[in-house]
């Protein structure tokens, strides 16, 4: 009998070790491992950093990508602001994809930091940057059953043209902080937001701007105070993210002015972005959109409701706290709903 105790106990403890959980014992269960593992990849050596050959009518360029993970339905590059600004705006989103398995791809557009800065203006171009992003596209194997696209602010720009000459290879598409319209960006800037603000604080920022001012140190100090910390990212200046005080720091302010302008109240009459309108052209893009707006942005979030209505297979998701960066200032609402959108998307539940 005491015999028969012995191996019913060597038997018990076998069964609860065969089933104790990878977490428990320490071990990584097979997907996290495949998502974490750079063994047969190509850029191990760099860490998942590639230096991509971009031919333009100007010539052969690099641009600079790092990808994040491995996961062969779920591939994500992230189109940057500006124009001319960086991947670092993305940064936060280290602390959320990677527990959820998504591969994500940081890219800085040639002329933004990390990649090669030429300085002629003509290769600053939509038609142009949306053929960047194809070649982009083919070099790292992105496919219509893998692609998604996030594009923010300038990003979002970018990301709807991209759509309408290459929607056929996007599996999702992500339209953050970016209206369809200049014309009603700027209108929304001029009239909404401007008479917000202390009627004496617009005056004297119109005064600079009047004076071509803008690198009066004056000129940011009032917007830092007035309009950034409302309708940029909603924190006190001091407690901004390093990534978002980097990317301001690396903004490649050539790119920047030549098509958006000097202003941050809308886009200035001569820059090349000014007339941008394609509200009329959204039904045309018939992938599945997730339209990403918030309450104190510098875009207006009835608008982008209303585009994500407009495209066929359109959702919308409203950060209530956030602005022009919610991935900051409204967290885990905004990534939360790229999270989701992507994992629904990918399971046909879209």
């Amino acid at each position: 009998m005491k015999q028969l105790l012995i191996i019913l106990c060597i038997a018990l403890l076998w069964l609860h070790g065969c089933d104790e959980s990878p977490k428990m014992t320490g071990e990584r269960p097979d997907s996290l491992h495949s998502y974490l593992d750079f063994s047969e990849r190509d850029d191990q050596f760099t860490g998942g950093i590639k230096m991509i050959p971009i031919s333009t009518p100007k010539g052969d360029f690099k641009v600079w990508t790092k990808r994040v993970g491995n996961n062969p339905t779920m591939k994500l590059l992230l189109l940057h602001g500006g124009p001319g600004g960086t991947h670092e705006a993305f940064d936060c989103f280290d602390g959320y994809l990677p527990s959820e398995g998504i591969e994500y791809i940081y890219y800085d557009q040639l002329g933004s930091y990390f990649s090669d800065q030429p300085s002629d203006t003509t290769l600053w171009t939509i038609e142009r940057f949306v053929d960047e992003v194809e070649q982009v596209r083919v070099a790292l194997g992105l496919d219509q059953d893998n692609f998604y696209l996030l594009g923010q602010s300038w990003g979002g720009i970018l990301a709807m043209e991209y759509a309408f000459k290459h929607q056929d290879k996007i599996k999702g598409l992500i339209i953050s902080n970016m209206m369809s319209s200049v014309p009603e960006y700027n209108r929304y800037a001029q009239e909404i937001l401007g008479p917000r603000m202390d009627p004496e604080v617009l005056q004297e920022i119109k005064e600079l701007e009047a004076q071509n001012e803008f690198s009066d140190p004056r000129y940011m100090e009032l917007l830092l105070e007035h309009y950034y910390t409302e309708h940029l990212l909603r924190m006190p200046v001091e407690k901004w993210p390093q990534s978002v005080n980097l990317a301001f720091r690396h903004m490649n302010q050539e790119v920047y002015v030549y098509m958006q302008g000097p202003s941050e109240f809308g886009i200035t009459d001569d820059a090349t972005l000014y007339n941008w309108d394609i509200s009329k052209e959204l039904p045309g893009i018939t992938v599945p959109t997730l339209v990403i707006g918030a309450t104190y942005d510098t875009m207006d979030p009835a608008y982008m409701k209303w585009m994500s209505e407009e495209f066929p297979n359109g959702r919308f998701l409203l950060c209530p706290n956030g602005s022009h960066l919610s991935q900051y200032d409204d967290q885990k609402t905004y990534i939360g709903g790229v999270i989701q959108f992507m994992k629904d998307v990918d399971q046909g539940n879209f």
